[in-house]
C-alpha cells in the first residue's frame, strides 16, 4: 500500500487537540494533506469537547470499518479531564457496544490518545522538561494557547522523534507514555 493512500481521520475536542494530532502524524512520516485527512472538531461553544468525541466516536469507528479498514485510520484524542485513562478508553468501549458494534480490535488502525486531565499537561511537559501533576492538576493548571496552538510544534517535534526511537523520557506523564503505546497500533500504514 503506497503510504499516500492512506486515508486519515481525527476525532478530537478543540483546535489545540487538531494541531497536536496533526503536526505529530506529519513528523511521524504521515503523508498530511487536505485530500487525505478529514478533521471532526467539537463546535466551538457548543457543548463540551469530551462529550463531542465520546457522542461521535461509535459513528467514526462504523464508518472507519466500512470503509478504510485496509487503507485508513481513525486517530482519536480525548480529554481524560478527572477520570482516569483507563475510565475514558472504557466509555469509549460502552459506546461502541451501546451502538451494537464489537470493541476495538488490536489489527485496527484506530489509535485512542488521551491526555489526563487535557492535552495543554502534555503540552508543558513537552515544552518545559518539568514533571507534571495528572492527577492532581486543576484545570487551569496549564495554560490554553489560544491563537497560538501553533506553540506546541517544537515540543510535538520532541515526542515524535522520542516515541520513534522509544527513547521517551522515564519522568514523562504515564499518558503520553501510554500515548507512544498506542502509536503502535497506526504505524504500519508507514511501510
Amino acid at each position: 500500500m503506497t503510504q499516500n493512500r492512506v486515508q486519515i481521520v481525527i476525532l478530537c475536542e478543540d483546535l489545540q487537540q487538531q494541531v497536536f494530532a496533526y503536526h505529530f502524524l506529519k513528523k511521524r512520516g504521515f503523508n498530511i494533506n487536505p485530500k487525505n485527512v478529514t478533521i471532526r472538531t467539537s463546535p466551538t461553544g457548543k457543548g463540551a469537547g469530551e462529550q463531542f468525541v465520546r457522542k461521535h466516536y461509535a459513528a467514526e469507528v462504523k464508518e472507519y470499518r466500512r470503509k478504510n479498514y485496509r487503507s485508513g485510520m481513525l486517530v482519536v484524542l480525548i480529554d481524560a479531564d478527572t477520570e482516569t485513562v483507563r475510565a475514558t478508553l472504557k466509555e469509549l468501549d460502552n459506546a461502541l457496544i451501546e451502538n451494537s458494534q464489537e470493541l476495538r480490535k488490536p489489527d485496527e488502525k484506530i489509535a485512542i490518545f488521551v491526555p489526563k486531565r487535557n492535552i495543554e499537561t502534555w503540552i508543558h511537559y513537552l515544552r518545559t522538561g518539568e514533571v507534571v501533576e495528572e492527577e492532581e492538576a486543576e484545570k487551569s493548571k496549564y495554560p490554553k494557547f489560544p491563537k497560538n496552538e501553533a506553540i506546541c510544534k517544537p515540543g510535538v517535534e520532541q515526542l515524535a522523534n522520542q516515541c520513534s526511537q522509544g527513547s521517551l523520557d522515564e519522568n514523562a506523564p504515564p499518558s503520553l507514555q501510554a500515548a507512544c503505546e498506542e502509536l503502535q497500533r497506526i504505524l504500519p500504514l508507514l511501510e
